[in-house]
């Protein structure tokens, strides 16, 4: 039953992939391109600038991949393999998740649950690493800061996941003891100041690109656009809550499936999913 259930979670990790790429492709990649646009031009602003006061410039060794290789292929790849890691996650999670649930409480709706765990993963892989430090377009970022970057994302998506699992099992332990809301709450509340305290500790960054100025202040090329910053973000928000609505949503049916085949075996993982 384990492995269907994990099966279960990369078919819905597929399908979510495929629709949220969809998304990605007709909304985000125009605006990464802007980004990777403005940072040609500002290239050969500060070149010529170089130029002016005498200075040299080294030039592109040009792309590996073309722009058309990198916006289908490229982030096709990227997106099914990210949806598939988080659908074979979502099949584990819900695996264990039900393991407890449905052995101790019988009468629950196995759906609620896949709901519940689509909104507990979204917050803890996406919502609060994305709040830390939301995702910035191409072109914005020092090159000589991206190691201590990746590293500060990396913490503090590994912290918010280990203590979102954490935080789920104290809301378990104390459910039977304190009710199943009042549990769901002090769970939550430990969870949000965790993770509150591990943002405050880590390094904090601004590195939109500044005008290019001469050395008398004049500007020579403008700053990064704040609307294509703000459109790259608002449109990541969405390509995720595609993501995960979908994950979440396409297990739940085949859960449902699940519970309406009849060549179901009668164990008692599925005799809990039927009821």
């Amino acid at each position: 039953m384990e492995k269907k259930l994990i099966g279960a979670g990369l078919l819905s990790g597929l399908i979510a992939g495929i629709i949220s790429f969809v998304f990605a492709r007709f909304y985000l990649e125009p605006v990464v391109s802007k980004a990777v646009d403005y940072e040609g031009e500002r290239s050969e602003a500060e070149e010529a600038l170089a130029h002016t006061v005498g200075g040299h410039s080294h030039g592109d060794g040009g792309e590996v991949f073309t722009r058309a290789m990198q916006e289908n292929l490229g982030a096709g790849v990227g997106n099914l393999v990210f949806a598939l890691c988080m659908g074979a996650f979502f099949g584990v999670a819900f695996t264990v998740l039900w393991s407890y649930l449905g052995n101790r409480y019988p009468a629950t709706d196995a759906r609620a649950v896949a709901g519940a765990l689509g909104a507990i993963g979204f917050v803890a892989v996406f919502g609060v690493p994305f709040f830390a430090y939301p995702a910035n377009p191409p072109a914005v970022g020092d090159d000589d800061t991206i190691g201590e970057r990746t590293g500060a994302f990396l913490t503090v998506t590994i912290a918010s996941v280990v203590l979102m699992i954490v935080a789920v099992a104290l809301a378990l332990w104390l459910r039977p003891r304190i009710g199943g809301l009042v549990s769901a709450v002090v769970g939550g509340a430990a969870y949000v100041i965790a993770v509150g305290v591990t943002i405050a500790l880590l390094p904090s960054f601004d590195e939109v690109p500044e005008p290019v100025r001469t050395d008398a202040g004049q500007i020579v090329f403008p700053g990064f656009p704040a609307d294509v910053v703000a459109d790259f973000r608002v449109y990541t928000i969405t390509n995720q809550v595609i993501l995960w609505t979908v994950l979440t949503v396409t297990f739940a049916l085949i859960l449902g499936a699940m519970a309406r085949s009849k060549s179901s075996s009668t164990s008692p993982t599925v005799d809990a999913v039927q009821s």
